[in-house]
């Protein structure tokens, strides 16, 4: 599994949690995606090691081909793990009323970089100097 096609699964699973109004299936890729973050224990190594293949994820590039200099050692994607759930929890609960259209834009969002591999959030957290 790449990091390209999990992105697709996340997107697809957010956009479901929202149709089908399950708060627990949201809450649980919140927490799967924090513990991914913090721990840099990422769903697709782990799955394309359980498949005995070679590290295929970590060779991506996101979509986005810039020579930045890094300015912190931290990879943009471990990155973009830590902020797609704060963004989430933030528009699900303390700011339902104002923000409802954002969980699905994000979910929209993310399941289009899965499948054309162009975020934009990661490359951004590139161009502000993530690794």
């Amino acid at each position: 599994m790449t990091d390209r096609v999990y992105r697709a699964f996340v997107g697809v699973m957010l956009l479901v949690g929202l149709y089908l109004d399950q708060e627990p299936l949201l809450l649980g890729l919140v927490v799967v995606m924090f513990l991914e973050g913090l721990t840099n224990l990422r769903l697709p190594l782990f799955v394309t090691r359980l498949l005995g293949r070679e590290s295929i994820a970590s060779a991506e590039d996101g979509g986005a081909i810039m020579t930045m200099p890094h300015r912190f050692d931290f990879e943009a994607e471990r990155a973009w793990r830590l902020v797609v759930p704060v963004m989430l929890l933030l528009s699900l609960y303390p700011l339902r009323e104002f923000l409802w259209f954002f969980p699905w834009f994000m979910g929209f969002a993310i399941l289009g970089a899965g499948l054309s591999d162009v975020c934009p959030v990661l490359i951004l957290l590139r161009y502000l100097g993530f690794r």
